[in-house]
């Protein structure tokens, strides 16, 4: 994996985003996959990074699983606290927010198959969470108090 800088160019907000390679950047950014956390803009580019350094054995350095753990769990409290669950309603909550009928927000839930492929023709910017960012669910609110 690859994690690259990120710069929005229509906020100019940075962030991060990981890949399996420069070309999977590459083909992700030119269909308009990668979206801006804080603006949810697509015109999306790499930031001037220096180079990754790997540890010596000495010094304690946290191997790949747990530092993934760490980044997993960190992605999932972002998400939870910052992005408003939608369930199975988020093909019809990106559709509405891309034509203008809602105001954009981040958002998160379930699409079938027909909806991410409808989405991706339609050049509505959603792209599904890796799995060990997904956030549990509280699909009973009724309980929340």
């Amino acid at each position: 994996m690859i994690r690259y800088a990120l710069e929005c160019r229509d906020c100019e907000a940075g962030f991060e985003g990981w890949f399996a390679s420069s070309d999977a950047f590459e083909t992700q950014r030119d269909r308009h996959l990668i979206t801006c956390p804080n603006c949810g803009g697509a015109d999306v580019r790499k930031q001037i990074m220096a180079p990754s350094v790997r540890p010596s054995e000495k010094s304690g350095a946290s191997d790949p699983e747990r530092v993934f753990g760490k980044l997993a769990a960190k992605a999932r409290q972002h998400i939870a606290e910052n992005y408003d669950y939608v369930g199975d309603g988020f093909a019809e909550e990106a559709r509405s927010m891309y034509y203008g009928e809602r105001d954009h927000r981040p958002i998160w839930g379930e699409t079938t198959a027909q909806e991410r492929e409808a989405l991706q023709e339609e050049g509505v910017p959603a792209a599904p969470l890796p799995p060990a960012f997904v956030p549990p669910r509280q699909d009973d609110k009724s309980k929340l108090n």
